[in-house]
């Protein structure tokens, strides 16, 4: 597979957004959603819903099975990721991602991650050493300052100049880009019986 380049960001930009849904302590595993969206344009295109465990390992499974097989796969420019760990600790390794999806892969948070106190906290479970791998291998958190606010990403297979001008299309609602913002929504309210805010 050939990994695609981004040299140019379109206002509707094909993008697919994961996030999870918030968990609880005796919950097992949590839906994982996908929305692919038009760059931040009130166009949902498409919604993918898979399960993952807490704390697991299977949410990079998931993201390639489910992006290479979806309808919307030949469309996609993007892969956009609210965070890097989902349900706990089930860290995604974003270059394997890109990889075996060929789809530059963005990794969006509102905070910068305080990387001594997560290592800390990972460190207390098993299999520490392949968590704390794809946490390295995915780089640095860059700081992006823009009209809405900051954010702090990471990006696989698309510039840092490119990655930020994805981010300033995508967040049109709130400081969070709409196809992660849509997908916490999704994935809330399948697990809650009503959405709720906080992606």
């Amino acid at each position: 597979m050939i990994p695609m380049s981004i040299t140019e960001v379109k206002d509707e930009i094909r993008i697919l957004g994961w996030d999870d849904a918030p968990f609880d302590t005796e919950d097992d595993k949590i839906p994982l959603v996908g929305s692919v969206l038009r760059g931040g344009k009130p166009y949902l295109d498409g919604v993918l819903v898979e399960e993952i465990e807490v704390d697991g390992f299977d949410v990079t499974e998931r993201i390639i099975e489910a992006t290479n097989k979806t309808k919307h796969k030949d469309q996609l420019r993007i892969l956009m990721l609210d965070g890097i760990t989902f349900a706990g600790f089930n860290t995604a390794d974003i270059e394997r991602i890109y990889e075996e999806t060929g789809i530059p892969v963005l990794v969006v948070t509102r905070k910068n991650t305080d990387f001594a106190s997560f290592r800390e906290a990972m460190e207390e479970l098993p299999g520490f050493e392949r968590r704390w791998d794809c946490i390295e291998r995915a780089g640095d958190m860059k700081e992006f300052s823009f009209s809405k606010g900051n954010l702090y990403f990471q990006n696989k297979g698309i510039t840092e100049e490119r990655a930020k001008e994805v981010i300033e299309i995508t967040a049109t609602k709130s400081l969070t880009p709409e196809p992660i913002r849509i997908s916490h929504l999704i994935a809330s309210g399948i697990k809650e019986g009503e959405s709720i805010g906080g992606a």
